[in-house]
């Protein structure tokens, strides 16, 4: 009886830390999922505060460089160092200003804009990539749990049979061989449950490092009914919808255009800047006491791109290979877009069939067929090894279902991701 009451006092303890565990763990559905990536992320942070810093630098590049003040004493003669003693001794102030050349300053300000705008559908880009990555974690997560879910009922099964070859075998219908191939088929089923468990350790953290989560913080998915699979626009549409929305296009459009403005900007470098200055000398009155007055001057300073050769024509060239090498880029981008959507509607395509064969047509039979092959074991009529193997292949087809239900769920994750936007807008 005292072994009675420890055995049921543990069980009782083991019940409530488990209820404990599941009341910690974080629930999460897939939307809500979406939703804290993309408030936590580090990585969209870090790009923010990159497009925060990009729009200070167009009105940076845009503005006047800054003008010199000098301040200085001239003509003092060395032999008395007398300032009144020759007339062109003075205290001078002097200001000057560069002054680029008409449309230097507009061209530097239009190449920021164009940063600043290449760095804001970075941001998008990288915000469809989250929320594609979320939903492949989270999908990958489910499958796991529908997994375990599969496994652990198919363990009932055989333990269901294995009941049921030790009373034939008791009652001299069976033979041990049966008794011990059940046994041998559960434990199969429970080293596949613990596979399984670790699986969820690895997806769940993988999970929570895409919510800004500690690796060890418990989550627990909350979801519907499966998802119906639907059908999708035509490939074509889908193309012609990621060449103008896709982000990461645009960006490699406005890459090229900034290239082609840096190009310009080089061409510009031939043409010399100027440098307008003004100066004021103040002098002293003359040792007999008269007036001297002051002076002032003006200059004008030209720039002379004397070592052009070396320096303007080979940033123009550099520039110029920039402009094709962004033209490459834009064009191995738009290649890897339509490769991403074709893939990404096959893989649709063969889950959203799979799934439908496998739930309305080969599960139901197989499923009728252990049970039918249940009845003739009861009675000696069918073979213990032939029902375990029907069984397993119950096992493995409800796998296939989920596996091809997460897969369709993926792949409409990889097309909204190749489109840049909704799926189904």
């Amino acid at each position: 009886m005292q072994r009675f009451t420890h055995a049921m006092a543990a069980a009782l303890l083991g019940g409530a830390l488990v209820v404990a565990g599941q009341a910690q763990a974080l629930s999460v559905s897939l939307a809500q999922a979406q939703q804290r990536a993309l408030a936590d992320s580090p990585r969209l942070s870090e790009i923010e505060a990159r497009y925060q810093a990009a729009q200070t630098i167009p009105e940076q590049m845009g503005a006047l460089p800054d003008p010199s003040v000098t301040i200085g004493l001239l003509s003092v003669p060395t032999n008395t160092f007398d300032l009144d003693q020759e007339a062109m001794t003075q205290f001078q102030v002097g200001i000057s200003q560069p002054l680029p050349w008409p449309g230097k300053r507009k061209l530097k300000s239009s190449v920021a804009q164009f940063g600043v705008t290449a760095t804001e559908q970075e941001l998008a880009e990288a915000r469809l990539m989250l929320r594609r990555d979320v939903v492949k974690r989270w999908w990958n997560l489910y499958f796991t749990e529908r997994a375990l879910e599969v496994v652990r009922d198919n363990q009932q099964k055989m333990r269901e049979f294995n009941r049921i070859t030790l009373s034939r075998y008791r009652v001299g219908k069976g033979v041990q061989q049966d008794a011990l191939q059940a046994q041998l088929e559960l434990s199969a089923l429970l080293e596949r449950e613990v596979v399984l468990k670790g699986q969820r350790r690895v997806q769940a953290a993988g999970l929570n490092a895409l919510l800004a989560l500690d690796a060890q913080e418990s989550l627990a998915l909350s979801h519907d009914e499966p998802p119906a699979f639907r059908d999708i626009p035509e490939q074509s549409e889908l193309l012609d919808r990621a060449l103008r929305q896709r982000p990461l296009l645009r960006q490699r459009m406005i890459q090229l255009d900034a290239a082609k403005e840096k190009t310009k900007l080089a061409a510009l470098g031939l043409i010399p800047d100027f440098t307008l200055g003004a100066s004021y000398g103040y002098r002293q009155s003359a040792p007999n006491g008269a007036d001297r007055a002051d002076l002032l001057s003006m200059t004008l300073g030209i720039k002379i791109p004397l070592y052009a050769l070396s320096k303007q024509r080979r940033e123009i060239d550099q520039r110029e290979a920039e402009v094709i090498a962004s033209k490459d880029r834009l064009h191995e981008t738009q290649l890897q877009v339509r490769s991403q959507i074709v893939s990404a509607v096959a893989s649709y395509e063969r889950a959203s069939s799979q799934a439908e064969l496998l739930q309305n047509g080969i599960l139901p039979q197989a499923r009728q067929t252990v049970a039918s092959m249940l009845s003739g074991f009861q009675v000696g009529q069918v073979d213990f090894t032939a029902l375990v193997r029907a069984q397993l292949m119950v096992n493995n087809l409800q796998l296939q279902y989920w596996r091809a239900l997460v897969d369709g769920q993926q792949a409409q994750a990889d097309l909204a991701a190749a489109l840049g936007g909704d799926l189904y807008e």
